[in-house]
């Protein structure tokens, strides 16, 4: 008999360093903010860096709504303030598969306790509370930074899927 995985759900998740909450439009300051002078850090998404407030507002806008996508403000606990955003995408439930993407995370939140908890708290969702067996971790091939953080946290390269995307124009490979 096959168990068919629930569908993740939109609701906070709380760490010790980190806070996850649904995104919304709430959180655009904070997230304008920590992505000013973080041109580099939208460099393999296919969206941002933003020329203004307003931009930035659509774009969250646009991600909140995503019905097959549930995105997550990361907040970090000591200043109160939305330093990122993650997803869970790919969703599988009868194939109990999902994956962690479309993160983005400000330079102040990159390689810290805080980054790692945020993807914890979501991979201990997926496994403890939806009952997921695969949890997958992808990005584009150049993109060391996410691939070192990967492995780091216990991803395990499985090959690479050549020119899967294209990202401002570039075809990539996934890894």
């Amino acid at each position: 008999m096959t168990t068919i995985c629930k569908f993740p759900e939109k609701f906070h998740h709380e760490g010790s360093a980190v806070r996850l909450e649904p995104l919304g439009v709430e959180h655009a300051k904070d997230l304008w903010m920590a992505s000013n002078a973080a041109e580099l850090s939208f460099k393999y998404l296919k969206y941002g860096p933003f020329p203004s407030i307003e931009a930035i507002k659509t774009q969250i806008e646009e991600l909140a709504a995503r019905t097959n996508q549930p995105f997550w403000a990361v907040i970090d606990r000591d200043s109160g303030k939305a330093m990122g955003w993650l997803s869970l995408c790919d969703i599988y439930p009868s194939d109990a598969a999902i994956e962690v993407g479309s993160i983005w995370f400000s330079p102040a939140l990159q390689r810290t306790l805080a980054s790692t908890e945020a993807i914890f708290l979501l991979m201990a969702y997926g496994f403890d509370e939806l009952n997921y067996q695969r949890f997958v971790w992808r990005c584009c091939s150049p993109n060391v930074a996410s691939r070192n953080a990967a492995i780091r946290i216990g991803f395990r390269p499985e090959g690479t899927w050549r020119q899967a995307v294209i990202v401002r124009g570039v075809p990539m490979d996934i890894d």
